[in-house]
């Protein structure tokens, strides 16, 4: 949508209506699950412990299933299998099982994007994938690795919700869009989307930092250590993925020349020593998503 020519009266239309709903904080958010909001909550919590988390995930049972199918998966558990959520929090540990609990609350179905499930699903599995990378990442340069979970899967929240909003809008006013016109409006409003969605869902403040600055990392900020390494998970996720045909494809020597990887003082051995985990990284994913 760079052109003047290619802008039609109604992507016009549904750009100015999105952009006044933002500016008025009238954005269709989707309810995040209730017990995906007091499980991060509780892991903020110092004095939070195993059976706070247990009771809460055991509230919602296909959430419970889905936490012990993950944490009994060969990606977690090979050698041996937990029948109880107390013993897979007590054995994986309260931080590990409040991610798993929280990726399979933010799925497709928070969404109502008739036309784009694949287009959502592959969003949210690059966030995925994103979020494991930056765990790897903050390993690797001994940073926060619990907030590089969070930051990763939430920094491109705000696509699937500017997908909804401007289909919504579209029907409401009885206009056709474009599927090129619906990923222009996605592309363009996403980040100040992912922030409503962010401070409604009642996230962290770093989540909030490093979608706002996720597309200028170094722009001096409270979370920009937070951010830089959200954004070269962000890279890996798309090395990784890009055999799924949505993104083009950097090779190895590509991916170890991005800035933030320098930016972050990763050397060449240790961004090889991170590739070397892709095989973990995908096991552990498809096991999430399983």
């Amino acid at each position: 949508m760079n052109s003047a020519a290619t802008i039609t009266p109604a992507y016009q239309t549904v750009d100015s209506k999105l952009s006044e709903m933002i500016t008025s904080n009238h954005i269709d958010v989707p309810m995040l699950p209730e017990v995906a909001g007091k499980v991060v909550r509780l892991t903020q919590d110092p004095e939070s412990d195993a059976s706070d988390l247990a009771k809460l995930i055991q509230s919602d049972q296909t959430l419970a299933g889905h936490v012990m199918r993950v944490a009994n998966s060969a990606a977690y558990t090979p050698n041996s299998s937990m029948v109880s959520l107390q013993q897979a929090i007590t054995r994986l540990g309260m931080k590990l099982i409040s991610e798993i609990a929280l990726a399979a609350s933010v799925n497709s179905s928070l969404f109502n994007t008739p036309g784009y499930d694949a287009h959502i699903q592959y969003i949210l599995r690059f966030s995925l994938a994103s979020s494991l990378w930056a765990k790897e990442i903050a390993r690797s340069c001994r940073k926060n690795v619990e907030a590089a979970f969070l930051t990763g899967l939430l920094h491109d929240i705000g696509r699937p919700v500017a997908v909804q909003n401007s289909l919504e809008i579209a029907q409401q006013l009885g206009l056709e869009l474009s599927k090129k016109e619906v990923f222009a409006l996605e592309q363009k409003h996403q980040r100040a989307i992912g922030i409503k969605v962010i401070q409604q869902w009642e996230m962290p403040a770093v989540v909030t930092a490093v979608v706002e600055h996720f597309d200028n990392y170094e722009e001096p900020h409270d979370h920009q250590d937070q951010t830089m390494i959200t954004v070269a998970g962000a890279e890996f996720a798309e090395h990784m993925m890009c055999e799924e045909g949505e993104t083009v494809c950097t090779s190895d020597e590509e991916l170890m020349a991005m800035p933030v990887l320098a930016d972050l003082n990763l050397y060449q051995d240790e961004v090889v020593a991170l590739l070397d985990k892709t095989e973990r990284v995908k096991s552990a994913m498809e096991a999430m998503v399983s």
